[in-house]
């Protein structure tokens, strides 16, 4: 390949080459490399690898190209995740190598195999499901949640991947620096937001493995004739912490029908990477309370306060989407729909308000019916 065919990310794929044929301990030439686009943080690539014991597959992902927040995109991180988990029940994208060599293409970056499975991000995606297979998905995710929070840390090496007690309170102190770093606006709401999170943290709870961004859409499924989750993806925010943090960010994501397109209002350019997916409404999929009625029963948890987690979870991905916005302002992002990021955080800050004044302390509804006035 010549530098000339290389994506943004990869400025020279001669040297990705060469490091590729010292890792994979055999002379190799880098036929393809093909920006998988979708993630509106870390960067990820197809590669195509011809060598002497055959081709290969191989998939890369590295960071964004600028604004980089501290303690974020940490790609160590999300290799020894996928190390401790191959073997699991959690299905993950075997691990190859780890990069932290800046020279190669610019940045730390990770290599593992590529794994057969669609993204299942829009109501298109899932609109060939028959109501079996949609209901029989959800169940299926329902199951990985499920089996991510049952994972034995100890016995998968990840005892030491976070502190666990007080995570809500970290998080909730982390994402309010990750804001002060990225914010360029006044947001309406926002400081009260804070003040009402704080003011409500739920009593310490159960610690297990946390995914930290586990949606329809960062799970691989291939349907023949049902539907099976091939891989877990986007592993970057794992650590250990409150499995409910989990599942009400899910909640966040799950679309029921009707609410198609709330966040965006209508702006979403086709193929745009989105800031949520409505691929869950489409007949057949579970509502959010009986996906979350489905988690509680796997697991006997008490879900009877996740108003405050789903709340929590618009609070995140408000400040997500503003680091996003701030790179889509430097002209960092790759690909497109990036415009529509910024004006969706207003709108994740509100929703998180009505959310809280739906479920006060004490009295949690699990999930308020979504606002006509945002339809």
């Amino acid at each position: 390949m010549t530098s000339s065919e290389s994506p943004p990310g990869i400025p020279s794929p001669a040297r990705l080459e060469g490091w590729l044929a010292g890792q994979l301990a055999e002379p190799c030439e880098l036929t393809d490399i093909r920006l998988i686009f979708g993630g509106r943080s870390n960067l990820t690539y197809r590669l195509a690898v011809s060598a002497p014991s055959g081709d290969r597959q191989l998939v890369l992902r590295r960071p964004p190209l600028g604004h980089v927040l501290p303690t974020a995109h940490d790609m160590s991180r999300e290799f020894r995740v996928l190390t401790a988990l191959s073997g699991t029940r959690v299905p993950v994208a075997a691990p190859v190598a780890f990069c932290d060599d800046t020279e190669v293409i610019g940045a730390p970056f990770y290599v593992m195999d590529y794994v057969p499975g669609m993204v299942m991000r829009t109501k298109a995606d899932t609109a060939a499901l028959t109501r079996p297979q949609a209901t029989d998905l959800s169940e299926r995710l329902a199951d990985m949640l499920a089996a991510i929070h049952g994972v034995d840390v100890a016995a998968t090496g990840l005892g030491d991947l976070g502190r666990g007690a007080g995570y809500l309170r970290r998080q909730l102190e982390r994402w309010q620096r990750q804001w002060q770093l990225s914010a360029s606006r006044e947001v309406p709401g926002y400081e009260r937001l804070v003040a009402r999170l704080t003011a409500a943290l739920p009593a310490e709870g159960e610690t297990t493995l946390v995914h930290g961004d586990f949606r329809l859409d960062n799970v691989l499924v291939t349907v023949d004739p049902q539907p099976r989750i091939t891989a877990v993806v986007d592993w970057e925010m794992a650590t250990l912490g409150d499995p409910l943090a989990d599942l009400g960010l899910t909640l966040v994501y799950w679309t029921e029908p009707g609410e198609e397109g709330w966040l965006n209002a209508g702006q979403k350019a086709a193929g745009a990477p989105g800031v949520s997916t409505d691929a869950t409404a489409t007949p057949g999929f579970a509502t959010r309370a009986e996906f979350a009625a489905g988690y509680a029963s796997r697991t006997g948890r008490d879900v009877s306060g996740i108003g405050y987690y789903i709340a929590f979870g618009y609070f995140k991905l408000a400040v997500v989407l503003e680091g996003i916005h701030a790179r889509y302002q430097q002209g960092k992002t790759v690909g497109v729909g990036f415009e529509h990021e910024g004006p969706a955080v207003p709108l994740l800050i509100a929703r998180a308000h009505e959310t809280l004044d739906a479920a006060p302390p004490g009295s949690s509804p699990l999930y308020p019916v979504m606002p006509k006035s945002y339809i």
